[in-house]
């Protein structure tokens, strides 16, 4: 078995998709059951506005 050069995400997200909405991992919504339901809107912004690695190495 041989890697492929580059990755195909259709490939694969046919095959979990239908899984993942079957899961209801798409539906938005409060949860009743849980007390620590949250949402984020937006990423928090940058002092460039552009999002980098040094973005994710530093942010705590």
């Amino acid at each position: 078995m041989t890697l492929a050069k580059s990755f195909e995400p259709a490939e694969i997200e046919q095959r979990w998709y239908p899984r993942w909405e079957h899961s209801g991992y798409f539906a938005a919504g409060k949860d009743a059951a849980k007390t620590d339901n949250f949402c984020i809107l937006l990423p928090p912004p940058n002092v460039t506005g552009t999002l980098h690695m040094g973005t994710a190495s530093t942010r705590r």
